[in-house]
This record gives C-alpha cells, structure tokens and sequence, in this order.
C-alpha cells in the first residue's frame, strides 16, 4: 500500500476529530490516537500473516518479545 494513502487517511481522521470536538479541549491526543490505532494495526497485520508472529514482526519493524507483549495487552490470539 501507498503510505501517501495512509497518511492522507490520517490527515483527514484527525481534521474530523478536531472538527467535531463541539466546544471541548483536545487533550493527550498522542496516547488517543495510538489507542485508537495500534489495536486495529496488530490484528490487521496478524491477519495479514496468517497468525505468523515472526513475519508480522518484520512487517512491523518490531521484535517477536514487543508483539508478543502487544498481542497479549489487546487479547489477540495467532
């Protein structure tokens, strides 16, 4: 995939979010996006591997221990 694609994906989520904050203060927007997105972004990619832990730490550029921690916290069985 395009990575143009996909952070014109996030460009647009994030104007939509401060689009609809009605008045309220945004707030620990770091930690709101990445629990927003890395959830999404493990089980994706473990399905993407068919469960392959080894080839989704690749793709991920993340060691086996770090998914395996990521893959536990979100309940995500491989």
């Amino acid at each position: 995939m395009n990575g143009k694609l996909l952070k014109v994906h996030t460009e647009d989520a994030l104007d939509n979010y401060f689009d609809n904050l009605n008045g309220q203060k945004p707030g620990d927007l770091y930690s709101l996006v990445l629990g927003q997105v890395e959830e999404p972004l493990f089980k994706v990619v473990m399905n993407y591997t068919n469960g392959n832990q080894s080839r989704a730490s690749q793709i991920l550029g993340i060691n086996r221990g770090t998914l395996r921690k990521k893959l536990k916290t979100y309940s995500i069985t491989s």
